[in-house]
């Protein structure tokens, strides 16, 4: 709580779940000017092959916030759930990754999105990711 990044953190929670029912460290980012929506687009799109790669800002401060992120989500009780990212193709669904490695915890992290437990329900998702539980 005492991190220099954490209220920031916090607003950018809080702006996001007002307009849906859960947080994604992709949202966060946007939220706080560390990640442009057209960016994130390209990703999805395969024009960027990891999403690492576009982020304003190094690797150790990306780890902080993501472990800052998934503290919040805790303190505000909201339930973890990891989503498959995909970008489908005319040969098939392909997965999108995150980061350079692909190292599973890694990819797992930027993945894991915040749930309100009330909100539980199934939502279409756009078609470069897989249909997910929320």
């Amino acid at each position: 709580m005492t991190d220099k990044y954490y209220p920031r953190i916090v607003a950018a929670v809080e702006r996001t779940l007002k307009s849906q029912n859960f947080v994604t460290p992709i949202a966060v980012f946007i939220a706080m000017g560390l990640l442009e929506q057209r960016e994130v687009d390209q990703w999805r799109k395969g024009q960027i092959s990891y999403l690492e790669k576009v982020l304003r800002f190094n690797l150790a401060k990306a780890n902080r916030i993501l472990r800052i992120l998934r503290f919040h989500a805790h303190e505000l009780n909201l339930k973890p759930s990891i989503t498959v990212y995909r970008r489908h193709t005319t040969s098939g669904k392909i997965p999108l990754q995150f980061s350079k490695s692909g190292e599973r915890n890694l990819e797992e992290a930027y993945s894991r999105h915040f749930v309100r437990p009330d909100k539980s329900r199934r939502v279409n998702t756009p078609d470069w990711q897989e249909d997910s539980l929320f």
